[in-house]
């Protein structure tokens, strides 16, 4: 079954949706950058050892790569709600940023040739 579609701000809308009937209320922005920090080490914990040097340990079965990604991406969402920040705009703004200020700097570095 292919997944539905979704902008960046229908996502950031359907988050805040999800948190108003089942979550009570976001938690605090503190506890969410725990969250977030959490989450990215247990998306690290499978790179590491998908892609890197590390084998995988029993305890590691019930990690899935997209599902980690996912729960970095729902946290980073929530966030981004609680803190009035529309991520569509910081994110076109953002590659804008990048493309001004890299557009060259890659493809001159010989390390990536």
């Amino acid at each position: 079954m292919k997944a539905k579609q979704l902008t960046i701000n229908e996502a950031q809308k359907q988050v805040d949706n999800w948190i108003k009937k089942y979550g009570v209320r976001y938690f605090s922005e503190l506890t969410n950058m725990a969250v977030l920090t959490e989450e990215v080490g247990e998306l690290a914990r499978i790179m590491a050892r998908k892609y890197g040097d590390q084998s995988f340990k029993k305890s590691d079965e019930k990690y899935e790569l997209a599902d980690e990604m996912a729960d970095v991406l729902w946290v980073l969402i929530c966030m981004a709600n609680q803190t009035g920040i529309d991520l569509n705009e910081a994110f076109v703004k953002n590659m804008e940023k990048k493309t001004t200020r890299d557009k060259e700097r890659h493809k001159n570095n010989k390390k990536l040739k």
